[in-house]
């Protein structure tokens, strides 16, 4: 058990455990592992407690639902795991800007801000346009041999390389 306290942990090992979680998401709900509906029913929730019930009538939530399913608690497991894991290693630490951004932009906490805020825009409609995020298609749709998560997975793969090269 040695192996929760490390910072970093082996790709390898990762991967077989996502391949492992998603057999059994396919084996118990009969559904893929995904989480990017989650964020859109979450604002959905927002929406209806702001502004009632009719918010459930536009068509959108019609076909998604604003309940707490299993794919909400996912992501919640996540967070908690997340943090879990970052205590455990020691490796937990508060910091509004970090230290590979530090370096390329510098250390204002408003250019940081503003960055993620408008890549966290263009991440949340990118997956809802796809109609999945990087793990619906790129593990779940990838291991049904869906032809459309794997080019998504391709330009997900894409994409992130010529961002990381523009960045860093």
């Amino acid at each position: 058990m040695d192996f929760l306290a490390e910072a970093r942990w082996s790709p390898y090992l990762v991967g077989i455990g996502i391949g492992i979680l998603s057999w059994l998401t396919f084996l118990i709900s009969q559904k893929p592992l995904a989480c990017s509906t989650t964020f859109a029913k979450s604002s959905g929730m927002i929406e209806r407690a702001l502004r009632g019930k009719k918010v459930a009538d536009k068509p959108y939530y019609k076909e998604i639902k604003l309940d707490i399913d299993w794919q909400f608690m996912l992501v919640i497991g996540i967070i908690i795991g997340a943090l879990v894991s970052a205590l455990l290693s020691g490796d937990f630490k508060l910091q509004w800007v970090p230290s590979l951004w530090a370096t390329t932009f510098g250390g204002a906490i408003l250019p940081r801000f503003i960055g993620a805020l408008v890549g966290g825009i263009f991440i949340g409609f990118g997956a809802r346009w796809a109609d999945g995020c990087t793990s619906g298609h790129g593990i779940s749709g990838t291991m049904q041999l869906a032809v459309s998560s794997w080019i998504s997975a391709i330009c997900f793969f894409i994409g992130g390389i010529i961002t990381a090269q523009i960045i860093f």
